[in-house]
């Protein structure tokens, strides 16, 4: 915050520039890296989906009103937290279009 050079108020003090501080390491803590990336997306082709994933592109293809919440309701009861569910929803939806854009375009 920059400094108005008086002795009382919000920004008080002796004025003074703001100095570029380098990155901490744990700034890019959770970030993807390319290699993770990778090895994962390796793995999704080998293994496939899981039991529990299937369903949920079951859920996804049969579609429905509500489709998005069961699909949540479902994760969540799964994989214990809300933003593990809504994450593992888009992988799916991701997942399900991929599979759809290859479909048309073998056709």
């Amino acid at each position: 915050m920059a400094r108005n050079g008086l002795a009382k108020g919000a920004n008080s003090g002796f004025v003074t520039e703001q100095r570029e501080r380098a990155a901490r390491p744990s700034r890019s803590k959770g970030k993807l890296g390319k290699r993770t990336a990778l090895c994962r997306e390796i793995a999704r082709e080998v293994a496939g989906l899981s039991p529990y994933e299937r369903r949920i592109l079951d859920m996804i293809k049969t579609g429905g009103s509500s489709a998005d919440k069961r699909i949540y309701k479902f994760a969540k009861r799964r994989l214990g937290s809300h933003k593990r569910a809504v994450a593992k929803r888009e992988d799916i939806k991701a997942v399900n279009s991929k599979m759809r854009a290859k479909q048309a375009g073998a056709n």
